[in-house]
Parts: structure tokens; C-alpha cells; sequence
């Protein structure tokens, strides 16, 4: 597990390579990613929009913007917790995500970037 701590706002990332739906003949690899928010901050946050980064092992690169994640914008009090998954193809056997959450402080307004550490998604046998 990778972790991630920006003013009081833990990220920590699990993944997984998905076999059953991938198709490594066709240059087709899919990984899922878990992330868990812990807001250990004093403040009620919102999780207002997230950017990817995403980057294959062939030099294939995209951004992705958006509001949320998995079509929510959890509100998270002091020290609750927020868990999604969800999943990235490749083209190459190997891939790195890293980007950023924009959160929002609800007692001001105030907007705020919270880093997702950056982690590299490979397929198992690659290790061995």
C-alpha cells in the first residue's frame, strides 16, 4: 500500500491486475485501484474534482479531469474515511498513475490540492 499525506488528508492506494479481463495478445491490460481518504484534519472536507496523470510503459500518456470520483463528491468529517475503486487499461504490461484531489474546507470554502502518490500497476508474472 502506497500513502500520501497533504494537510491532514491521508490517500493511500491498493491495486490490482485483472486478469479474467485483460487480453495481453491484444496489447490489453486492466488494472483496478482501490483509494482510501482519511480526513485527519480538524475541518469537513468535500472531494470537489480529481486529475490523473496516466502513463504506459510504451510512452502513451493521458490526463484526466474531472468532478468527483465513481460519480460522487463525499463529504468526509474529521477522521472518517472514503474508500472507491475503480480501474485503468493499458497497452503495456506496466503503467503509473499519479494526480491530485481539489478538496474544499466547508467551514471557509477554501479550495485545496491533496497529492495521490504516485504508484506503478504491473502485471504479476513481470516479478517473477
Amino acid at each position: 500500500m502506497l500513502t500520501e499525506i497533504t494537510s491532514g488528508i491521508k490517500i493511500s492506494v491498493v491495486t490490482e491486475y485483472q486478469a479474467s479481463y485483460s487480453n495481453p495478445n491484444n496489447s490489453h491490460y486492466v488494472f483496478t485501484y482501490q483509494i482510501t481518504i482519511e480526513n485527519n484534519s480538524n475541518y469537513t472536507i468535500q472531494l470537489l474534482k480529481r486529475h490523473w496523470s496516466i502513463l504506459d510503459s510504451n510512452g502513451e500518456a493521458r490526463d484526466i479531469e474531472g468532478e468527483g470520483v465513481v460519480g460522487e463528491q463525499p463529504i468526509l468529517e474529521p477522521n472518517e474515511k472514503y474508500s472507491y475503486v475503480s480501474g485503468c487499461n493499458f497497452r503495456s504490461p506496466i503503467g503509473r498513475m499519479k494526480g491530485n484531489y481539489t478538496m474544499e474546507r466547508l467551514v471557509d470554502g477554501s479550495n485545496f490540492e491533496v497529492k495521490i502518490p504516485n504508484f506503478v500497476m504491473t502485471v504479476p508474472y513481470l516479478l517473477n
